[in-house]
């Protein structure tokens, strides 16, 4: 199985199918994955089969690389369109990942101050208060809300918590006021016999509704684009992703699709 794990902290410029030039920074240990989710789509592989061994970067390794990084960058007269926090798993779960949040955006405003700084979050962390206040300070906080039916999380996302429920997911999101991106995976296909399918009728009035909730200042969709650690998943097409971003648009909201 291919799978993408990033042996830096700092990794790129690459160019994102939905974020432009994106410097990546990835919180987690470099041999392996480190993930509240485990995601049958993961592009980092299954967590049982990325078992990491070293310890995370700290607070200061991660400033210090990323200065090291954009004094390189702007030598050579290259700027980033984002910074972006994804990398070996879920950055939110780093124990400094506020004090994180603090140094890059005052590295940002030093070096780049026009760039914006992402996070790519499952939104497991949500709960912990320094980790929703962090994700407010920044432009572009990416949460993922694939489902709202918890049997379909539990499939699609294999929470490590039995108590990660939509219900509880729905209240953290709503508790940004508006200020949050959602980012929603649907793919098709099949799992140990089972359907795999979140564009459904009822997953996506749904999602819908749950939306109308949230009042997302935008919403990103997209689809299966590497190779998935589940090997009967597939692709949705860009016309059923341009019919649900439709349904959505005429709710108000705007939308944007990568196939």
């Amino acid at each position: 199985m291919s799978t993408i794990l990033f042996d830096k902290i700092v990794f790129g410029p690459i160019r994102s199918r939905r974020l432009g030039v994106s410097l990546g920074m990835n919180l987690l240990p470099t041999d392996g994955k480190l993930c509240s989710f485990n995601c049958i789509y993961c592009e980092c592989g299954l967590n049982e089969e990325r078992r990491t061994h070293s310890k995370l970067p700290t607070r200061q390794e991660v400033k210090e690389a990323l200065i090291q990084k954009l004094t390189a960058m702007q030598a050579e007269g290259v700027a980033p369109d984002v910074i972006t926090f994804a990398g070996n798993g879920e950055p939110t779960m780093h124990p400094e990942f506020g004090g994180i949040i603090d140094d890059t955006l005052a590295t940002r405003d030093r070096f780049f101050p026009k760039a914006k700084i992402a996070v790519l979050s499952n939104s497991t962390m949500l709960h912990k208060e320094d980790v929703f206040q962090a994700l407010n300070k920044i432009e572009d906080n990416i949460m993922k809300l694939d489902s709202v039916s918890d049997d379909r999380i539990r499939q699609l996302n294999v929470p490590n918590a039995p108590s990660f429920t939509f219900d509880k997911l729905l209240k953290q999101l709503c508790r940004f006021d508006g200020n949050v991106i959602i980012q929603t995976m649907f793919l098709k296909g099949e799992l140990n016999g089972e359907s795999v399918d979140n564009t459904t009728e009822p997953e996506i009035a749904g999602w819908l509704e749950a939306l109308k909730k949230i009042k997302p200042k935008k919403v990103m969709i997209y689809t299966v684009d590497r190779e998935t650690p589940v090997k009967a998943l597939r692709k949705v097409t860009k016309e059923e992703l341009e019919i649900i971003a439709c349904r959505a648009r005429k709710e108000g909201f705007e939308v944007s699709v990568s196939a």
